[in-house]
């Protein structure tokens, strides 16, 4: 950055007008980048974003046009898991692509001192690295009293050179964010919708990233579209709950399916607005001439049942909560030479940090346990990772309402198995090639005996592998 303080950056960018993609679908016609030859990398998470919910997965509810042309000209993973479909955890995962029982186990536990995440990685490569909103690495816990007000200690900041950030939030018109230490520490109140100030904030950063001519990975995370389901009035009033088509798994139970029609009008509402900040986005990389060479990838840390099978939240292993999107995007149609298309190959969080240095030339260090998927998107030569399964894990229950109160390991096969259990006991397996609602449980089927052993001796190579512990079912 310039030399400003970050309190000043940050009163200048929540002073700004709000920028309007009224056609962020257009791509620009640009002469060259204006940073270096290196990539530049951004992401952007959205919080119990299910991969459902895209009018490119045929959600006949969503309206996420933006998304549906990054996943055109992208590459779309729609095989994508949330391995512990829960914040923390999940956050922990992404930054250090260390598996949850390794690095951050359960709901409010911190991500640990000196834990080196892909920061690090990017800060040793010449990189400028910086993060923008929701972190829920900070240790911060709900009985110590409220978390707008909680500062995540510096050294829990994951190494990025730049961080405005809040611990967690549920009330995106009052969201506080900071940053800095000591002199330069800030402590400031959002003013208008949490999503769209964020954003806001963060192309006025993409601005002063493309005047500083140095290669960057940014980050931008929003709360939405996790609970309470609301979003500005404009975006609002475009659901009728009435009008909602529900998904075919969800509990014909009468309280269930209002709660859940309820919910997701406000839930789409949302969607379509990260969608509209997804698009300013892109399109600040247009006129910046920045979007040639930087990488945009979007995903969320877990999904939402919202009635399927009568759940709601997360934290459970149906599909609902555990798949999510992941959508490699970014340069410019017609003028990169990226891959395009849908990718099934089974990726999990720990695939994220090694997948995004990849995409940069730089090499997984040792301490990650993910695979580098960007073969898929960049032209590489030498073979693409095609992982026999997806690892799940809910070590520490949070024992929130909607929530599984029990521990459990399972996993997500290639082959198009789930298998789940509990300790000592098997719960879930469903043949999701033939069963993609998950409607018939086999667990307890001993026609199925022999696949039921095979996944649970699978499972024990994940848990071995991983340094877990687990007492699984004998067969």
């Amino acid at each position: 950055m310039r030399n400003t303080s970050r309190r000043e950056f940050l009163q200048a960018t929540l002073a700004a007008p709000t920028l309007l993609a009224d056609n962020p679908q257009e791509a620009a016609q640009v002469s060259g980048p204006r940073v270096s030859r290196k990539q530049n990398v951004i992401w952007i998470i959205a919080d119990q974003f299910r991969a459902q919910a895209l009018t490119s997965s045929g959600d006949p509810n969503a309206r996420t046009p933006n998304l549906d042309r990054a996943a055109a000209f992208g590459i779309n993973f729609t095989h994508n898991i949330s391995g512990y479909p829960l914040c923390c955890p999940f956050r922990g995962s992404m930054l250090t692509g260390k598996y949850p029982n390794k690095c951050v186990p359960g709901h409010e536990y911190p991500l640990p001192p000196g834990e080196k995440t892909l920061a690090d990685t990017f800060n040793a490569n010449g990189y400028h690295t910086s993060y923008f909103g929701k972190w829920h690495l900070g240790g911060f816990h709900e009985a110590d009293g409220r978390a707008a007000f909680f500062i995540t200690d510096p050294q829990r900041r994951g190494s990025f050179a730049e961080w405005t950030g809040y611990e967690n939030n549920n009330s995106p018109w009052d969201c506080w964010v900071h940053g800095g230490a000591g002199k330069t520490a800030f402590h400031s109140r959002l003013h208008g919708y949490e999503s769209d100030v964020l954003t806001t904030m963060f192309v006025a950063h993409l601005a002063e990233r493309a005047a500083a001519r140095k290669p960057f990975f940014a980050v931008l995370s929003v709360q939405a579209p996790h609970d309470p389901y609301v979003a500005p009035a404009e975006w609002m009033s475009k659901y009728n709950p009435e009008a909602l088509q529900l998904r075919p798994n969800v509990a014909t139970i009468p309280e269930v399916r209002t709660r859940a029609r309820q919910d997701l009008a406000g839930y789409y509402a949302m969607i379509e607005n990260i969608d509209w900040n997804y698009g300013r986005v892109i399109q600040k990389l247009e006129e910046t001439e920045l979007l040639e060479n930087t990488h945009v990838l979007f995903f969320s840390d877990h999904g939402d049942m919202h009635g399927s099978h009568g759940l709601f939240r997360k934290t459970n292993p149906y599909e609902e909560a555990i798949r999510t999107p992941w959508i490699l995007s970014g340069g410019i149609p017609r003028y990169t030479p990226f891959k395009t298309g849908v990718s099934t190959v089974l990726s999990n969080h720990v695939d994220i940090a090694p997948t995004t240095l990849g995409l940069c030339g730089i090499a997984k260090p040792d301490w990650m346990s993910g695979s580098d998927l960007s073969g898929y998107r960049m032209d590489k030569p030498g073979e693409l990772p095609t992982p026999d399964s997806a690892y799940l894990q809910n070590i520490i229950p949070t024992h929130h309402p909607d929530s599984v109160n029990t521990p459990y390991r399972g996993l997500v096969s290639r082959d198009g198995w789930k298998y789940v259990c509990f300790e000592n006991q098997s719960w879930l397996l469903f043949h999701l090639a033939e069963d993609p609602w998950e409607e018939a449980n086999l667990a307890f089927d001993d026609r199925f005996r022999e696949e039921r052993k095979r996944l649970i001796q699978r499972l024990g190579q994940w848990i071995s592998d991983t340094g877990d512990r687990f007492k699984l079912p004998a067969n």
